[in-house]
């Protein structure tokens, strides 16, 4: 197993989350802000008043460059959590890679002035106008935070219970990579659509909505950054590019779930039927409009069978109950 770097922005759950994903996965947790106040024997905060940023930041690298150079002689994994402005130096980069993967915590201003913005205590947000201090630093960081990032999950501006539930998913997630796989992988789940949902927004408004195909994928990949997934989505308005599709899935060793809407291959497709049965993984199959409320034929589904969960009427959002499913199912198997 290798090491869990955890990179982002002050306020962004590095440390909450890290020290609970060190926590399933067995392994210690380290936060370099502590280390580094315990080998100065004072806090952040003092290092920066007496050292300035340029102080601190010497003593991050030649904390980093320590950790890289110890990293052979560790006989476990560990995960770390680092400062927010770590990347701020290019030769820190290179290093937090060799570290271990890394992972970023992506939120928006509106979180971090939220959970920190009334924190005396971080030395980069003393004084006043720090709303627009964050959003400066913010936008400087980012294509630092992504140049150095293998992996990238965001948390967005929901309620906060919301919020805390989905990085504790997250940290189960994490958790079941490594110990399914060896190591730290993004777990996968393939979301199918079937013939003519690349007309959403377009067909039948009344019924399906005005939300375009584009702004489902949207939804899609938000949803996976806040359960730490990763999600591929596919769409095609052919029965048989469908069902290769599935047994592509069956050799995918990375995924966990499949979402599929097959559309109007519902309600006869046998074939899509047998190919969903080959796949061994979670499988939920939705709809957005209310199947059961309209045409009879609409009532039969053929597939469904093939699948353990059927979700319909609850529009796009149905999409994102499934990978909900998906991601709890897999955590509870990865502590069973």
């Amino acid at each position: 197993m290798d090491n869990i770097v955890l990179i982002g922005f002050m306020g962004s759950g590095k440390t909450g989350v890290g020290r609970e994903l060190a926590r399933l996965l067995s392994i210690p947790f380290y936060d370099m802000d502590e280390m580094l106040e315990q080998e100065a024997g004072m806090p952040v905060s003092e290092i920066f008043r007496l050292e300035g940023e340029e102080g601190f930041r010497k003593r991050e690298s030649s904390l980093l460059t320590r950790l890289v150079r110890d990293k052979s002689g560790n006989a476990s994994a560990a995960v770390y959590s680092t400062g927010g402005g770590i990347v701020t130096r290019k030769e820190n980069i290179p290093l937090l890679k060799k570290l271990g993967t890394v992972v970023l915590f992506k939120v928006s201003p509106g979180t971090v002035m939220e959970r920190v913005g009334n924190d005396a205590s971080r030395p980069m947000l003393a004084g006043s106008g720090r709303e627009k201090r964050v959003r400066e630093l913010m936008q400087l960081r980012t294509p630092m935070y992504l140049a150095c990032a293998d992996i990238v999950l965001a948390w967005t501006d929901i309620q906060k219970r919301r919020t805390r539930c989905g990085q504790r998913l997250c940290c189960r997630n994490m958790a079941a990579c490594n110990r399914q796989h060896g190591g730290f992988h993004m777990n996968k789940i393939l979301v199918i659509n079937g013939p003519n949902l690349n007309f959403l927004g377009i067909r039948e408004t009344k019924v399906y909505g005005t939300e375009s195909y584009n702004t489902l994928i949207q939804k899609i990949q938000k949803k996976a950054g806040e359960l730490g997934l990763e999600a591929e989505c596919w769409q095609s308005n052919h029965e048989g590019a469908i069902i290769d599709k599935l047994q592509e899935a069956y050799y995918d060793k990375s995924l966990i779930g499949v979402v599929i809407n097959p559309g109007a291959y519902t309600h006869y497709s046998y074939a899509i039927h047998d190919a969903l049965k080959s796949v061994f993984v979670t499988k939920v199959e939705v709809h957005i409009s209310d199947i059961q409320s309209r045409e009879a034929f609409r009532s039969i589904s053929v597939t469904a069978p093939a699948c353990d969960l059927q979700i319909y009427g609850h529009g796009l959002d149905g999409y994102l109950e499934a990978m909900e499913y998906i991601g709890k199912t897999a955590a509870d198997a990865a502590r069973k």
